[in-house]
């Protein structure tokens, strides 16, 4: 099997120059092999968002998720530093904290009872007296990495490598910052299931806007699309559009405003969708093979009452965008399975971010 699966990652060349390349092999997307491959490396080797700082801004908030198959626990402690975990009780393994998010004085396991302090150490184990050779010190949590930037939380499960700062890099960090985010406050979450491959989802917001004027009316209607650039960094693509009015979708013009639209994707599966006082996040989860959950946070500069109607609308027009792509990401899986189909050339001037995408993954997979 593993003989198989290296020739699966081998049969893309990660050395060819844009205008020779070729996407990923249609096996990357439908073979089960490669999907554990992705989570023993891609998942488990990356910084993941995890949830908002607000969240965990106070001692004794926390946080749960799941980051490449594995639960986790993110919590502020009682000495306000933030701190990471496994949510898996040293005992027998159930979930220590079954609330996606909350606030405690402690961490009591609901199954056997073992407790545990908000830095992680094993304060609490009823019914041992007698164990031999128990050492209370060495059944805290099993930690993990966890950081914070622009107001989001990441956690990243297998320990060492480069730190958030580094993983996103200066010329991200200046770009986001630009922006001024701060400005903006998270409304609402939404979630949405997809018949496809996590990654044809991520090949699809980031191929340069090459679909956009075929698929999304509304949204064409308010880029130009002659201006639409591409800028590749270390680990992340920056999508950008001068809008427009004249000739605009009404519904879309009315919620899309600004100078630009700024599309930031962070590797590897990660995106932000600016416009002026509007910001969506998207994160790209894996079911399955065939199996995808995007999660959609909402957040913008007016959350008053009296902004209600707009805030509602701008999300409508979202959706729209979204089940827009939904039935060819679906189309695209079931083509990737055809023997019509192994693999595709790529648009130089369009589909660089995917060109970047497929030789990241390759260099995860192969090292894995």
């Amino acid at each position: 099997m593993e003989t198989f699966v290296r020739k699966i990652v081998a049969a893309y060349n990660p050395a060819a120059p844009l205008a020779e390349a070729w996407t990923a092999p249609a096996p990357w997307y439908t073979d089960p092999r490669i999907m554990e491959l992705e989570r023993r490396t891609v998942f488990s080797r990356s910084w993941q968002m995890v949830g908002r700082a607000e969240q965990v801004r106070e001692p004794g908030q926390f946080l749960t998720g799941e980051v490449a198959g594995e639960p986790i626990l993110v919590v502020r402690g009682s000495d306000n530093i933030l701190r990471g975990f496994f949510n898996v009780c040293r005992h027998h393994a159930a979930a220590v904290v079954s609330e996606s998010a909350g606030r405690a004085q402690q961490l009591r396991c609901p199954y056997h009872g073992w407790t545990y302090a908000l830095d992680g150490k094993l304060i609490g184990a009823p019914d041992f007296a007698g164990v031999r050779d128990f050492d209370y010190s060495a059944h805290g949590l099993v930690s993990l990495d966890t950081a914070l930037w622009q107001g989001l939380v990441f956690a990243k499960i297998e320990r060492g490598g480069a730190s958030l700062e580094e993983f996103l890099s200066t010329a991200l960090n200046n770009q986001i910052q630009s922006l001024g985010l701060d400005r903006l406050h998270w409304a609402e979450r939404r979630r949405y299931k997809l018949n496809c491959n996590w990654k044809v989802f991520v090949d699809n917001y980031l191929d340069g806007g090459y679909h956009v004027p075929h698929l999304h009316g509304g949204l064409s209607s308010v880029l130009d699309n002659r201006t639409y650039t591409n800028e590749l960094g270390e680990r992340f693509c920056f999508q950008s559009s001068a809008m427009v009015a004249d000739g605009a979708d009404p519904a879309t013009s009315a919620v899309r405003r600004g100078g630009r639209a700024s599309y930031y994707w962070i590797y590897p599966n990660f995106m932000i969708n600016y416009y002026q006082g509007v910001m969506d996040t998207n994160l790209v989860l894996s079911l399955g093979t065939d199996r995808t959950e995007v999660i959609f946070d909402y957040y913008f500069s007016d959350l008053s009452a009296q902004a209600r109607e707009q805030r509602l609308a701008s999300i409508a027009v979202s959706e729209r965008i979204q089940n827009e792509d939904v039935a060819f990401c679906e189309s695209v899986q079931r083509g990737l399975s055809s023997r019509a189909y192994t693999a595709g050339r790529l648009s130089a001037r369009r589909e660089g971010g995917e060109h970047l995408f497929h030789r990241l993954l390759y260099a995860d997979l192969k090292g894995g």
